[in-house]
């Protein structure tokens, strides 16, 4: 007797391999076979005729660590809901492990408020045994956040590493992978990161190589700077050898659109020349920052207190401001999304306050930083929808949410969350795929699956294989859609009919369970390694 039989359905197993009627039987939480069980039964069946049967979705690029989620919400309804069964936290530079120190989980305050949280661990193996304790709805991997790493060893100061400093970066780094971690990730956009060279970036990224573990980057800039950047992070792979994956590539703002074929020409260039690079993308011309990247990058330095002082000096507020006037921002695209102030603020555009408060939209802002202590997240509608289809169109690009798990309850706190959090996958399927054709089926599915399942080596995972970890989502494709809009974001998606992690049911003909069968994935380590 089997646990698990889905019969009747379009099997479309994430390899992009051409999509087929079968059945598939679990037993024990794999995939115990895949072909014709009419004649079988089991303990639970289910009919997926006229559905789609799939691996669950991997999200490569997910916030749910930094922003508290995995632990304030284990259930991550928001990515249940997308078909989401794994989720890979620690990106764009910042991780909840290796910590060198207690102080320096500040460095996630740009998301989250630390006075409420409480940690216990340190060491990357103790983090990921307290994830597996909490249980979560899905499975967890975590990257070693370059941020992390270095605000360990020399806080808020600004400055090159020493030698015996980089020292420690490694051994950290080294230990880390040892202990599980799937990899190594920058946000070099950040204020603690800017000053970091490439051959600081290079030598860590020689230990993730050693260790088969993945690079991935959140770019020096993804306006005018994008080629240049694009450029580094390709430099730096082609040197070490590492596996690199570019997070969220964008070309930000109107008159920097035209720059995003160039850098898919570069990154289709490195692949010729056997550079191991992907990229991943999110469905939606809306990005989600924090606020005080308005700023220049001298007033940023120094972290958050030096930040505040800055602007709180009226002589240095003055030559913020007319450097700000004189950037290429277009402030009008700019809502506030969460912040540490009164909830009215939330959904408000900066231009708005500005207009009621009979200021100038740069001071406004400033206004704002000082008064929430610096913790403002906020959305920017500066993405073309172009360059959205040529990033989900292109060969080496995985989709990812870029967001984090939430529950429609958490719309209570006042918070203006990304629409992104709610809907990325399903609106890929229904937009892109179903009703613009701009991709096909199978495709998409290998974007989401077998495609990132290879790049992390998330081994037996994103493909529906015998012998593989049952992650399988079930969804009708005449109905799956995202329903959460910039407006409106607490809105589960639909047509997500089943979806079970490890073999077990997270979602019921449509109902989310009770069940927390996540597991932790931790990189497989070598013989030699040790």
């Amino acid at each position: 007797m089997h646990d698990i039989i889905i019969k009747n359905g379009t099997i479309i197993d994430g390899t992009g391999n051409p999509k087929f009627v079968g059945d598939i039987a679990i037993q024990e939480g794999k995939i115990s076979f895949i072909g014709d069980l009419h004649n079988e039964h089991a303990k639970v069946e289910i009919d997926a005729a006229g559905k789609y049967v799939t691996p669950g979705f991997i999200d490569v690029n997910n916030h749910s660590d930094t922003y508290w989620r995995i632990f304030l919400d284990p259930a991550l309804e928001s990515l249940l809901y997308q078909g989401v069964t794994t989720i890979i936290g620690g990106n764009c530079g910042s991780s909840l492990a290796p910590l060198a120190n207690h102080e320096v989980i500040r460095s996630i305050q740009k998301w989250v408020d630390i006075k409420k949280i409480s940690f216990n661990w340190l060491s990357m193996k103790e983090f990921l045994n307290e994830v597996q304790q909490r249980g979560l709805s899905m499975n967890f991997g975590t990257l070693v956040g370059h941020g992390t790493l270095r605000r360990g060893l020399i806080g808020d100061e600004v400055r090159d590493i020493s030698p015996t400093e980089m020292k420690m970066m490694k051994k950290m780094l080294t230990i880390a992978m040892k202990e599980g971690a799937l990899g190594f990730s920058t946000g070099l956009v950040y204020t603690h990161a800017k000053l970091a060279s490439s051959r600081e970036i290079a030598e860590l990224a020689e230990i993730v190589k050693k260790y088969n573990g993945v690079y991935t980057t959140h770019i020096r800039g993804e306006g005018g700077e994008l080629i240049k950047s694009v450029e580094e992070a390709i430099r730096i792979a082609s040197e070490t050898g590492v596996r690199l994956q570019i997070s969220h590539l964008k070309a930000m703002g109107k008159k920097n659109w035209k720059l995003m074929e160039e850098a898919l020409n570069l990154v289709e260039t490195a692949r010729t020349s056997g550079i191991d690079v992907h990229f991943d993308v999110y469905p939606y011309t809306s990005t989600g920052s924090v606020l005080y990247i308005t700023l220049p990058e001298w007033a940023t330095e120094g972290g958050r207190t030096m930040m505040l002082a800055r602007l709180k000096d009226e002589k240095t507020k003055k030559r913020i401001i007319r450097e700000m006037k004189e950037n290429d921002i277009d402030y009008s695209k700019i809502i506030i999304s969460i912040s540490a102030l009164d909830k009215t603020l939330n959904r408000k555009s900066v231009v708005e306050l500005a207009q009621t408060q009979g200021k100038t939209i740069e001071e406004v802002i400033i206004d704002i930083l000082i008064a929430s202590d610096g913790h403002v997240v906020t959305m920017m509608e500066v993405l073309s929808e172009k360059n959205v289809d040529k990033g989900v169109m292109n060969p080496f690009s995985i989709i990812s949410s870029n967001g984090s798990g939430y529950s429609l309850e958490h719309r209570e706190t006042g918070e203006m969350v990304h629409p992104r959090n709610f809907g990325s996958f399903p609106r890929v399927l229904a937009t892109y795929v179903r009703e613009r054709g701009v991709v096909g089926w199978e495709e998409a599915i290998f974007k989401m699956s077998g495609m990132p399942a290879k790049k992390f080596e998330l081994l037996n995972r994103g493909i529906l294989a015998k012998g593989n970890f049952a992650d399988v989502v079930v969804f009708d494709p005449e109905t799956i859609k995202d329903l959460a809009t910039v407006e409106n974001p607490y809105q589960y998606s639909q047509g997500i009919d089943w979806v079970l992690v490890n073999g077990q049911i997270a979602i019921n003909n449509g109902t989310i369970t009770d069940q927390r069968s996540g597991e932790v994935l931790r990189r497989k380590a070598s013989l030699f390694e040790f």
